[in-house]
């Protein structure tokens, strides 16, 4: 789960969290939120400048109650209110002014951004220039800004415009101007348009093609035929003379395309047919890498057996680690050890000494009889904190190396951070329930804080108990060691309850939320999972069911307590399923059983390939995680990992096929 995801601009923290207005549920919020006091309903002065924030937003100035805005620590965000309402007739000086007054807090760079849209969009490109800090994100304001940039840095606009112009599909109608510049200064040529139409085709985007077709001059219709030849019909590759005029760039554009699809379509075929037309291609070293790396990726997914020689021949020119990656993964279905052996050191060793690679590596050479290298092997992988660092270290019989690097701080160290500008406006914002804004403001402190400031905002987050804002601190300070910090002890108590009642280890189960969901409790994922536990709202309500429970709202999974409920409940349905093995109901939690279920039709028996072979990447590295997340949890609430494994010997002695599926 991407934290960043849950960051809201100004507006819609109040809307997110509505569920919490009565005073029971505030109540509950400050529990889930882990403030020092419990919160309880708003004060008069929450609820006036909680007023005055909705009357800013709604544009209603002049009802605003100057008394519960005037020296507030969240006053500025009135102001930003104020002054974007009046964009684009504000002045540049306005705008940086606000800015460096509230440089420590995300309102800068959202006002910076509004600025640069209502200038670009009104022409005021001098003013635009003026607020601008470099290349700002999102196409829309980067086609302003380089439109902008037009007057006074073409060579700059033009190299930015051609970036923005190179994707499949349309773009936003703010680069309408800069495109109709570059196109009459001769920057946007036959040849641009003609090799965006080939990302649009490679697309399947139809009616850009035909647009961008229609713009193309009359000397293009033999390139423009020989498009149509293909559509449809991508074998015609080796039928299509390579001279289609200008220069060469409308035949590699177009062959590029034709093999982008063609590989998708067939991709033995498409290397049949590029061995033959390749060496009179003329494409640049890009292009060519991008064809052959497309085919040796398909190639090594689907597993065709006569395209693996020439795969095997290029694994080392196109150096990319996964198809190395792949590659090794075959070998390892397939019990090729010694092909295994021979791709691990095969590979780069920016790749190959990671401890995964170890960890195979010592898997070959064992299984080839080669004992001493496969404990050299082991050894090193060791090292490291992870699932194959732990399977490692389960074989040479090495305690984990959990390498914590944690850190305390004093009351007073604390308070001070308590009193910063940027922690006061997160609690500030907890209280009137702006939970989305108060999100951005911690992510914004953490981002700008060194390695020491990052330490001491995670420790306070933990002394608070705000569980998913410790997490966060941990990921954007990249505090990687720690562990009290990334594994906090969230909900710990309510994880072994009702671990207890459904007979799961509590550790599974927090390992589980901390993957899901990173502790954050109101987390709604794309597909609409939800909670801690990232439950889909259907699955919720069959375990209801099965509870005699009623059927939980969207808001209420959201509530701690009934999503581990309900989570604890599931993933003990998927341990029966698969008669208890961890392995296979993480993956079934993850993926769904009946995924798991096929697999397992057609998987090796042994637990470590199984898990390797789990065809889908983002499967295999969630069983992986959570078995390892599952280690640091227990080994930090007993204060060592002595007698804690990452997989028991049922788990390493169960045959992984289909008998492990308990169908009653």
């Amino acid at each position: 789960m991407t934290l960043g995801k849950f960051v809201s601009p100004p507006g819609r923290g109040a809307r997110a969290m509505r569920r919490f207005t009565s005073l029971r549920h505030l109540t509950s919020l400050g529990l889930l939120l882990g403030l020092s006091l419990p919160l309880q309903a708003a004060t008069p002065s929450d609820q006036s400048f909680r007023a005055a924030l909705e009357d800013a937003r709604a544009k209603r100035f002049q009802d605003i109650q100057q008394v519960a805005v005037n020296g507030h620590v969240l006053e500025g965000y009135i102001e930003y209110h104020q002054l974007k309402a009046r964009l684009p007739y504000a002045t540049p000086a306005e705008v940086l002014s606000f800015m460096e007054r509230h440089a420590d807090s995300p309102l800068a760079e959202w006002m910076r951004g509004q600025a640069i849209s209502a200038y670009g969009r009104t022409g005021r490109h001098d003013a635009l220039l003026e607020v601008s800090d470099g290349v700002p994100a999102g196409a829309s304001r980067q086609c302003h800004y380089y439109t902008a940039q037009l007057s006074n840095d073409f060579a700059s606009a033009s190299q930015g415009g051609l970036k923005l112009w190179h994707v499949s599909g349309s773009q936003d109608s703010a680069c309408d101007p800069l495109f109709s510049t570059l196109r009459e200064r001769g920057v946007i040529d036959d040849q641009v348009v003609w090799e965006r139409m080939m990302l649009a085709w490679a697309a399947g985007q139809g009616s850009m093609v035909s647009y961008l077709e229609r713009q193309l001059s009359g000397n293009w219709q033999q390139a423009i035929a020989a498009r149509e030849q293909l559509d449809g019909n991508f074998a015609a590759i080796t039928r299509i003379p390579t001279d289609l005029g200008h220069g060469g760039h409308a035949f590699a554009a177009l062959s590029v395309a034709t093999m982008h699809g063609f590989v998708r379509a067939d991709t033995e075929a498409a290397l049949e047919a590029w061995r033959k037309v390749s060496p009179h291609m003329p494409l640049s070293d890009e292009q060519r890498h991008e064809v052959e790396r497309d085919l040796a990726w398909y190639s090594l997914v689907r597993d065709i057996p006569n395209n693996q020689g020439w795969v095997d021949e290029r694994l080392a020119m196109l150096d990319d680690e996964e198809l190395f990656d792949l590659r090794m993964r075959n070998a390892i279905r397939d019990g090729a050890w010694g092909e295994v052996r021979e791709w691990v050191l095969k590979m780069p060793e920016r790749f190959s000494g990671e401890a995964r690679y170890q960890y195979w590596l010592g898997r070959a050479d064992d299984s080839l009889g080669r004992r001493d290298e496969a404990r050299a092997a082991w050894a090193r992988a060791s090292g490291e904190r992870n699932f194959y660092g732990f399977l490692a270290s389960d074989r040479i019989g090495k305690a984990y190396s959990l390498n914590r690097d944690d850190q305390t701080f004093d009351d007073a160290q604390l308070a001070e951070i308590a009193r910063t500008p940027a922690v006061r406006r997160v609690r500030a914002l907890m209280e009137i329930d702006e939970i989305g804004l108060a999100r951005s403001e911690w992510f914004n402190a953490v981002s700008q804080a060194d390695d020491a400031g990052a330490r001491r905002l995670a420790a306070y987050a933990l002394k608070q108990q705000w569980y998913d804002l410790t997490v966060f601190a941990t990921i954007r300070g990249k505090l990687w060691d720690g562990l009290s910090w990334r594994f906090p002890p969230a909900w710990q108590q309510d994880f072994q309850r009702y671990g207890a009642n459904a007979g799961v280890d509590p550790w599974m189960l927090m390992a589980l939320a901390r993957r899901e969901s990173a502790f954050n409790p109101t987390a709604t994922s794309p597909v609409g999972a939800r909670g801690l536990m990232q439950l889909m709202p259907g699955t919720a309500a069959k375990v209801s069911r099965d509870l005699g429970l009623a059927t939980p709202s969207h808001a209420a999974l959201g509530d701690p307590d009934t999503n581990i409920r309900l989570g604890s409940t599931y993933i003990r349905e998927m341990l029966d399923r698969y008669s208890g093995n961890r392995l296979a109901a993480a993956a079934a939690y993850n993926a769904g059983p009946g995924r798991v279920d096929r697999w397992l039709a057609d998987t090796p028996r042994e637990y470590d390939r199984f898990v390797e072979r789990i065809p889908f990447k983002e499967t295999r590295e969630y069983v992986k995680a959570v078995l390892a997340y599952r280690v640091i949890f227990e080994s930090l609430a007993k204060g060592t990992s002595d007698g804690v494994r990452v997989v028991s010997e049922r788990e390493v002695n169960q045959p992984y096929t289909t008998a492990l599926v308990d169908r009653r």
